[in-house]
């Protein structure tokens, strides 16, 4: 999974990058300090690989990892060029997700490209940007699908339906509001749209307001209705506060957070956060070689799942041996686990579920 880190210069993304990376992207105050895409990937916090080790004790651990590219701040007309937002854009279109960073605090000390902080106007901006450079490119789409029609009239639904997109567009809509069924939504996948892609508005806040004035923020309460309008996902978040514990031990982290009375810090939010935005979930595998997690999407039957370890593996799929990590912590073994009977044979029409612990057999 890749993630897109946007938004305009100086609110915070690469600060926040830093942060949940400890990758050391350069992070100044001022604008386009970041030109080339910087890219770090994360390991996925998982309580479930903890206790899966303790278990097996394995020579190997693998945890689910998270790719996030901080792409550097536009402005507008960046869909025209300004600011090098051509060139920022095309990075955005390789992205699976979008963490639009939106500044929702206030220092005289950092500058604001506009002036004055208003979230909902930042938001306004970047999405238009976004909405003009898709503007262009479903307009070459329906040129050539149009042409292409003459000779076979099957694309005609496709250019009525790009057309549709278009207008949409036009109305500063972005493509992912299009009402959409199955063969559509492929069309619109294949289109590469920037506005297509799912979005998580990252509210970046004041310290204070993060630990305990969340709600009385003004910005973060306009980010969170302009999100429910389009149906895209709200993080708080004080990128200040991630990069001061980054350094942190585990332990140190958690006793931190506690004491400002939070629960969960920025990074473990946001890829729950992402998680739920794209669909996905994990499955486990585990043994003494070694303890792993595999991403996949809601709804993967076995045999595809098993193809995330090996092609072979879906190719020559015979049934999978499942087992709920719950019901095998609780059981305190594996062998505990079968003298239960709470190992089940699932076959290939079996749907994978979130934290399934999975030895497959196979026979090619």
């Amino acid at each position: 999974m890749k993630l897109g880190i946007v938004g305009l210069p100086n609110v915070g993304k690469s600060t926040l990058f830093n942060a949940i990376t400890n990758a050391g992207a350069q992070s100044a105050n001022y604008a386009f300090c970041t030109i080339e895409p910087n890219v770090g990937v994360v390991a996925v916090p998982d309580k479930r690989i903890d206790a899966l080790c303790e278990m097996y004790h394995p020579a190997k651990v693998t945890p689910a990892t998270i790719e996030f590219v901080d792409i550097a701040g536009l402005v507008k007309g960046a869909s025209k060029g300004e600011g090098l937002g051509n060139k920022f854009l095309s990075h955005i279109r390789e992205v699976d997700a979008i963490v639009h960073v939106v500044r929702c605090f206030e220092n005289d000390d950092i500058i604001h490209v506009d002036g004055s902080v208003d979230a909902k106007r930042d938001i306004e901006t970047i999405n238009l940007e976004l909405i003009l450079s898709d503007l262009e490119m479903i307009e070459r789409r329906i040129d050539r699908s149009s042409k292409a029609a003459k000779g076979d009239k099957k694309l005609l639904s496709e250019v009525e339906f790009f057309k549709r997109v278009k207008e949409t567009l036009e109305s500063e809509k972005p493509a992912r509001s299009v009402e959409c069924d199955d063969d559509e939504k492929a069309l619109l996948d294949s289109a590469c749209l920037l506005t297509s892609k799912p979005v998580i508005y990252a509210c970046n806040m004041s310290e204070e307001d993060f630990s305990g004035g969340i709600d009385e923020n003004e910005n973060y309460k306009a980010v969170r209705e302009f999100a429910a309008a389009e149906g895209s996902e709200v993080l708080p978040i004080c990128a200040g506060l991630e990069a001061e514990i980054s350094s942190l031990s585990k332990e140190d982290k958690e006793m931190f957070l506690s004491d400002l009375g939070i629960e969960q810090g920025g990074l473990d939010l946001l890829i729950q956060k992402s998680y739920e935005l794209l669909g996905l979930i994990s499955y486990l595998t585990a043994g003494t070689p070694e303890v792993r997690a595999w991403t996949i999407k809601k709804g993967t039957k076995a045999p595809q799942a098993a193809g995330k370890i090996h092609s072979d593996f879906e190719r020559g799929f015979i049934r999978a041996e499942v087992i709920s990590f719950e019901n095998l912590m609780q059981c305190g073994s594996l062998a505990a686990a079968k003298e239960k009977g709470l190992i089940r044979s699932e076959g290939k029409e079996y749907v994978m579920k979130d934290g399934d612990v999975v030895h497959f057999l196979f026979n090619v």
